[in-house]
């Protein structure tokens, strides 16, 4: 599938749901499970080269463990970019689509500078991906103003003017990660419209098909599978620390 049928799949009320994978294992058994697409995780993939989140993994590495997984399954795949890497967009586009990717998550953190970048600034970048890539990648803008943000109303303007802005700029969905509240997300995606909105499956927050409800095209587990295989194998390996045999 190309990221045509990667952007066809964005249907607003009918979720494309996609449980972030890390390596190629987990990657098959996404497919296996019988999802129409595979996602990576930023963090996830990170861990599993043994490096942090937040751009600290050499871009080559990121690049090629995007690449084996892309390799071993037969759906499209969507790659975490994270903030580009400090790459030209033209030099972005390129190695995405040779890793054999669809799509991408592109962030407005300034993992250099940090904090959020400015909107107009961003929304330049994503104009000079969309460029770059033409219709070769599905751009997947990322609203990060709701990271750590303690009244979600507060910077909800911010998150939307920046979502229409990415919009306008070329892509073809906006993520305001981490948005926790039902109301807030609701009045952001009715404010957005038509635009395509991603958000993340959250414990404690609205379901899958409450998701829908609130009329969101596509739902990510983001880092949450990674965490909870996580917690799984520290629980089989406390029990095996203590002499239980887990199977």
């Amino acid at each position: 599938m190309t990221a045509r049928a990667l952007r066809a799949l964005h249907v607003p009320g009918k979720p494309l749901v996609l449980p972030n994978a890390w390596d190629v294992d987990t990657a098959r058994l996404v497919e296996q499970a019988g999802f129409p697409v595979v996602a990576t995780s930023s963090v996830a993939v990170a861990a599993a080269l043994g490096y942090p989140d937040g751009e600290a993994a050499p871009v080559d590495e990121m690049f090629a463990a995007a690449a084996r997984i892309a390799r071993a399954v037969s759906v499209p795949v969507t790659v975490d970019a994270e903030s580009g890497y400090g790459l030209a967009a033209p030099e972005l586009a390129e190695r995405l689509v040779d890793a054999g990717a669809a799509g991408l998550n592109f962030e407005d953190t300034d993992h250099v500078a940090g904090g959020v970048r400015p909107v107009e600034a961003q929304a330049a970048r994503v104009a000079d991906l969309r460029k770059a890539a033409g219709d070769a990648l599905v751009i997947n803008a990322r609203v990060d103003v709701f990271l750590g943000a303690e009244d979600e109303n507060a910077v909800l303007d911010d998150a939307i003017a920046r979502a229409k802005a990415y919009l306008a700029a070329g892509a073809d969905c906006v993520y305001p990660i981490l948005v926790r509240s039902p109301e807030v997300l609701g009045e952001f995606v009715r404010a957005v419209a038509p635009g395509a909105v991603n958000v993340s499956a959250l414990p404690g927050g609205p379901g899958i098909a409450a998701l829908a409800e609130l009329g969101v095209a596509r739902i990510s587990l983001g880092a949450g599978l990674w965490r909870h295989t996580q917690a799984h194998i520290r629980s089989v390996l406390g029990d095996l620390a203590d002499g239980t045999l887990p199977y």
